[in-house]
C-alpha cells in the first residue's frame, strides 16, 4: 500500500452510467489490485478496480451507482486526489489457456490482464456480459488482446444469457478451451462460476472501512478460516471460497 497523490489527466464516458478516468503520479500495478480514492465529504474512500497501469498512468473505469462515483463522474482533468494505492494481492498470470469472465463493471479489472497476457504471446478467451448492448464497454479494446464472446441477458447483443450461460454455450471447459479462468462481477455469477469449476480465480467485491485490513469488515470465509477481501484477496481461488 502506498498513499499517493493523484492528477487526473482524462475522463471519457463509455456509456450512460460507466465512465473511464486515467490518473498520472501512480505506482505501477499488478493486475487484480485496486485503488481507495477521497471524495469531498466523504468519510471513507472509494474502493475501486483498477483497468489499466502503464509508467505513472492508472486508469480507472468507474459506474456512476451512489453519491461518491457520481460526484467522480463530474471530475475535470487537473484535479488532485488523494489515493490509498497498490492494495489487494491481484491476479496469477501463469496459465497457458486462460479464460476471462466478466460481468458488468466487473470487466473493468480484466483488462490489463488480457493486456498482460498479450503481451507475453498468449491470447486469452474473453467472456463480457452485460444487461443489454447499450451497457456493452471496452468491447473493442478486449478485442485487441484476445477472442471476445458477448452476452447480455436481454439477446440485445451476442448470446443470450449471463456469463455463466455464455461459458456453457460456448462448450468451455477446464482442458477444452481453458486451463485456467479469472473472473469479477457480481457475486451469484461467481459463485456459479465456482460451482462450475473449481479452477479459476475470483476476485470479489466488498463493503470495505478501511481497505487495508485493519477493520476486518469485509471478511469472507474460506476453506482455511476466514480472510479480508482488502488483504488476503481481493482475488482468491475459486476453490477456497466457503459460499454460505
Amino acid at each position: 500500500m502506498k498513499k499517493q497523490t493523484l492528477t487526473l489527466i482524462s475522463r471519457r464516458s463509455l456509456n450512460d452510467e460507466v465512465f473511464g478516468l486515467t490518473f498520472a503520479g501512480a505506482e505501477p500495478m499488478r493486475p487484480g489490485q485496486f485503488v481507495e480514492l477521497s471524495v469531498d465529504g466523504g468519510y471513507l474512500r472509494r474502493p475501486i478496480s483498477v483497468a489499466d497501469s502503464r509508467g505513472d498512468e492508472l486508469t480507472l473505469i468507474v459506474k456512476k451507482v451512489g453519491k461518491g462515483t457520481r460526484e467522480m463522474a463530474e471530475w475535470q482533468p487537473g484535479r488532485k486526489v488523494s489515493a490509498l494505492t497498490s492494495l489487494g494481492n491481484g491476479f496469477g498470470t501463469d496459465a497457458s489457456r486462460p479464460l476471462l469472465i466478466g460481468g458488468g463493471i466487473g470487466c473493468a479489472p480484466l483488462y490489463m490482464l488480457a493486456r498482460t497476457f498479450a503481451e507475453r504471446g498468449v491470447r486469452p478467451t474473453v467472456v463480457l456480459a452485460f444487461g443489454s448492448a447499450d451497457q456493452i464497454y471496452f468491447e473493442r479494446e478486449f478485442g485487441d488482446f484476445g477472442n471476445v464472446i458477448v452476452a447480455t441477458d436481454d439477446g440485445s447483443r451476442g448470446i443470450r444469457g449471463n456469463a455463466v450461460d455464455a461459458v456453457r454455450a460456448e462448450g468451455l471447459s477446464e482442458g477444452n478451451g481453458f486451463d485456467r479462468y479469472y473472473a469479477c462481477g457480481p457475486l451469484p455469477m461467481l459463485r456459479a462460476l465456482a460451482a462450475w469449476s473449481g479452477a479459476g480465480e475470483l476476485s470479489l467485491e466488498a463493503r470495505m472501512g478501511c481497505g487495508f485490513g485493519a477493520c476486518m469488515g469485509c471478511s469472507v470465509k474460506t476453506a482455511d478460516g476466514y480472510a479480508r477481501v482488502c488483504k488476503e484477496g481481493p482475488v482468491f481461488p475459486a476453490a477456497s471460497l466457503i459460499w454460505e
